[in-house]
């Protein structure tokens, strides 16, 4: 007979990955603020209400909860200098060609499709908002993953509302006929 592994339980996983983003000084709001520049253009009625929730949802999925924790494990371990050489080195200084920090990230955003992948893009090159914070960060803090984290996870926060938004407009609403709450219910992470 297989034994069975204990699984980690989902509450577990979504309040460990909320505890990493505010370890890191990354604020939900920070990251809402490039969702809601990013989609505000385009959806009238939207606000950074709607968009702090679409955030918090876009966290309690599984996938993107795993990018998150192996990122930020990585970058506090090479703040720390724990990782064995050469990859100290290449994560340390955020090496040009290193490239797995974007995999991991863009692995993420494929969890919300094409829309997430494509703004991705757009936001690991034009570093908008925390990301760009987070990018340029002197001293020895290490935000070789996280950068790129926040900008997957603002770009699956992106996706998500442009798919609303389709809904909306085919029973010609607008955002502003949502409650915040009902297009993601506020995510009430327990210690």
């Amino acid at each position: 007979m297989l034994k069975r592994k204990q699984s980690v339980h989902s509450d577990d996983v979504t309040r460990a990955t909320f505890q990493a983003l505010e370890r890191r000084g990354v604020a939900l709001e920070a990251i809402s603020e490039i969702v809601y520049e990013m989609q505000s253009p385009y959806n009238e009625g939207l606000t950074m209400e709607h968009c702090i929730r679409s955030v918090e949802r876009v966290l309690c999925k599984r996938e993107v909860q795993h990018a998150v924790l192996v990122g930020i494990e990585l970058d506090e371990l090479a703040e720390k200098g724990m990782l064995s050489a050469p990859l100290q080195q290449i994560i340390a200084s955020d090496e040009g060609l290193f490239g797995v920090d974007e995999t991991v990230a863009l692995g993420a955003a494929f969890t919300y499709g094409s829309i997430a992948v494509t703004t991705y893009g757009h936001l690991d090159k034009e570093k908008i908002g925390v990301i760009k914070d987070l990018d340029t960060v002197p001293g020895g803090q290490v935000h070789t993953f996280l950068d790129d984290l926040v900008g997957s996870i603002a770009a699956c926060a992106s996706s998500r509302i442009a798919h609303r938004w389709r809904d909306l407009e085919e029973k010609g609403q607008t955002f502003a006929a949502i409650d915040p709450d009902d297009f993601g219910p506020k995510v009430r992470v327990h210690a």
